[in-house]
């Protein structure tokens, strides 16, 4: 994984104006960035561009932000090398980043297909993996996404459809962290519609064009198939869809964080060792079934492990329950992932040695 392509502003092509920008940007989205970013005390950001529509047109909004609160700006472009025509789109961000006047940096990856996650994940992990590469060349801590609402609205459906939690209903985070960088999406309540107005007003003043993805439509990528064959459906018979299933997401986020609370605080009764994050068996069999799952769900997360499907976690909680019926020597050792759920003389802690069988 190496940057393949980065350059400055050049001072003999001026940028567009300020004042240009701000006649096709669009107040709500120039909002959304202000609302968002006002708690932070960051001075430089970057915006994750793939030169289509929702990020070129981040990018633009995110110029008139920087540029009025005198921030630093840089755009980031990953180039997955999965579609020939993706070449283009390289050149293509940085023509948009010379109009804009702002430092732009391109990484070439290699998506791993061989962990069994699909393309999709794939393609998604490679692409965080490239942008932390680019926030240690630049500095840069804060990434804007160009996430929109439409997308949330999928994401909820698609959550439901995989038979997802609370957490998981709570779909994208308008904040989040990963690696130390902290990724923000002030578009989540934006529809793409008005992305595009803006995008065909500054075309047709400025020749720039974003370019379309055919992958978006493909019936072999999830999310494709969706927009394909059930959006188009939903939009004709439950107008408003989008705001629906955003306001959900909302609701779902704020309740993931009050459960969040609530087992926090009922971990912190069960003696639990510092340096090991080693909890008391007797001590969580002591909390209601539902807590007792909350609770290990919660411990796992705060480990940085994945969570597990029900299947998985039902049989934890029935493994930790029947512990030492036949005798207080037995231990256990259940695998999740790359890692082992043990219980050993009533602690029960994470094993972190894969050679272990």
């Amino acid at each position: 994984m190496v940057v393949t392509k980065s350059h400055v502003p050049n001072p003999g092509f001026p940028p567009l104006s300020t004042s240009f920008l701000e006649q096709v940007a669009n107040p709500l989205v120039l909002s959304a960035l202000q609302q968002l970013t006002q708690p932070l005390a960051a001075d430089a950001f970057a915006v994750a561009c793939s030169g289509g529509v929702d990020s070129a047109m981040l990018a633009l909004h995110a110029v008139v932000w920087a540029r009025k609160q005198g921030k630093t700006l840089h755009f980031f472009h990953v180039h997955h090398g999965l579609q020939q025509r993706a070449e283009g789109w390289v050149d293509h961000v940085h023509e948009l980043a010379l109009f804009l006047g702002v430092p732009c940096h391109t990484v070439r990856v290699q998506v791993d297909l061989t962990q069994g996650d699909g393309l999709e994940s794939a393609a998604r992990t490679a692409r965080y993996q490239a942008f932390t590469q680019l926030s240690q060349l630049t500095g840069v801590k804060h990434i804007f996404l160009g996430h929109h609402l439409d997308d949330q609205a999928e994401t909820v459906l698609l959550r439901l459809l995989r038979g997802a939690g609370v957490t998981g209903m709570g779909a994208m985070a308008p904040l989040m962290q990963r690696d130390g960088i902290h990724y923000l999406r002030p578009l989540l309540t934006i529809p793409r519609a008005k992305l595009i107005a803006v995008a065909e007003q500054f075309a047709a003043q400025s020749h720039w064009k974003p370019v379309w993805d055919p992958t978006n439509l493909q019936d072999d990528y999830t999310r494709g198939a969706l927009r394909d064959r059930i959006v188009p459906h939903l939009n004709e018979r439950w107008r408003g869809w989008q705001h629906v299933l955003s306001r959900h997401a909302q609701q779902s986020q704020e309740i993931a964080e009050l459960l969040d609370e609530i087992a926090e605080d009922d971990l912190a009764t069960l003696d639990v060792d510092a340096a090991s994050q080693s909890f008391d068996l007797a001590r969580w069999r002591q909390l209601k079934p539902t807590r007792q799952a909350l609770v290990l769900r919660h411990w796992l997360a705060k480990q940085g492990q994945k969570m597990p499907t029900q299947a998985r976690l039902n049989d934890m909680l029935r493994q930790l329950r029947e512990l030492h019926a036949l005798g207080f020597d037995r231990q256990m050792r259940i695998k999740h992932g790359d890692v082992y759920v043990c219980c050993r003389r009533g602690r029960v802690f994470l094993h972190f040695d894969t050679s272990v069988s």
